[in-house]
């Protein structure tokens, strides 16, 4: 096992998150930004595909065993879109407010509310690791015109389960 891991990301909600999730198990989790580790480009069409590119380079650079998620917003009557895109659906750079604003316009006057929250999460113990561990998610819900809610991020505050 091992007391240490770089998490492969720079949002301070998912740091604050996943080190109240590992500290009880002994685990100190290190943003990859203290670590010095470059941000990873997350180029493909799955989540699968982006966690498990980002764990392998943040362990690549630190030589730590690395945790990464890539998660999102998929949107019925937007084709699932923002998707793997939902960091960036209103472009750079990287804005919560931005992206919750343009996903309110898009839906306007739209009835079709259904929306699913996927995160997936990809552990690797070394960059190589051969039988990385996988888990991930699906969240069913809506997306509501106004933000409700307090403590979360990103779309958080207009997704209703």
């Amino acid at each position: 096992m091992f007391d240490q891991l770089v998490l492969a990301s720079n949002n301070a909600g998912k740091l604050r998150e996943f080190s109240a999730l590992l500290a009880p198990l002994g685990i100190r989790v290190v943003a990859q930004k203290d670590l010095n580790v470059p941000e990873c480009p997350e180029p493909y069409g799955t989540f699968l595909e982006n966690a498990l590119a980002k764990a392998r380079h943040a362990s690549r650079v630190t030589g730590l065993p690395a945790l990464a998620d890539d998660s999102g917003l998929c949107v019925t009557a937007l084709g699932g879109a923002p998707g793997v895109l939902s960091a960036r659906f209103a472009g750079e750079p990287k804005s919560d407010a931005r992206n919750n604003q343009l996903l309110v316009e898009r839906l306007r006057g739209v009835a079709d509310r259904r929306a699913w929250y996927v995160c997936v999460l990809v552990l690797v113990r070394h960059a190589d690791d051969p039988h990385p561990l996988v888990a991930d998610g699906v969240w069913h819900g809506e997306i509501q015109d106004q933000p409700a809610g307090a403590g979360g991020f990103g779309y958080d505050p207009y997704f209703l389960l």
